[in-house]
């Protein structure tokens, strides 16, 4: 069991506004702070005018909080939640493009067919497969992969969905404007 001060992976969901310019805003939030960010994914939901954005970055809970109230702090941002320590499901897409000599091929089909991954394309020289799972999986197929030849390899970011009921987003409100914000009110505190 890890105490809250040793760095490991978050698996961060971000709802922010269908908005040009939030994924930078985002995105500058981390790197302001010199965080890495391991992974993002970034798309539409059912709602138009919203996008979830997955990230993964590795720290300590004090950072993972901090970062945490900076990205609550965001105007477009609806809603934060960090799915580590959540129930939920994780997936990652790969592409990986691998030498396909005929001693090989029926080695790299017996390997997709045990991770289930798809051939995608195929020329005389090599055998394009499509994988999706957790990192474990994955990294497990590329192990086995590597010694017949990998010529190339595309990832996407992780994406997750926390496990249990459905619920949906609600917009957030309009931030109201303080009494004290207004610049005709002088010496009234909230």
């Amino acid at each position: 069991m890890q105490n809250g001060n040793e760095p490991r992976k978050h698996t961060i969901a971000i709802q922010v506004e269908n908005k040009f310019g939030v994924l930078s805003r985002v995105a500058g939030l981390f790197s302001a702070r010199g965080y890495n960010i391991e992974s993002l994914s970034v798309g539409e939901t059912l709602d138009p005018t919203v996008s979830r954005m997955t990230i993964v970055v590795r720290g300590d809970e004090f950072i993972i909080e901090q970062v945490t109230k900076q990205l609550h702090k965001l105007i477009d941002v609806i809603k934060v939640t960090d799915l580590t320590d959540e129930s939920h499901v994780e997936r990652e897409l790969i592409l990986v493009r691998v030498n396909a000599e005929p001693t090989n091929r029926a080695e790299i089909l017996r390997v997709a067919d045990i991770f289930r991954a798809k051939v995608v394309d195929v020329t005389p020289a090599s055998y394009t497969l499509e994988a999706t799972g957790d990192e474990g999986k994955l990294e497990a197929l590329l192990e086995l992969l590597r010694p017949l030849g990998i010529q190339e390899l595309v990832r996407t970011g992780k994406v997750a969905i926390a496990r249990g009921p459905k619920t949906r987003v609600k917009k957030a409100e309009p931030k109201k404007a303080r009494v004290s914000d207004d610049p005709r009110v002088v010496g009234f505190a909230d």
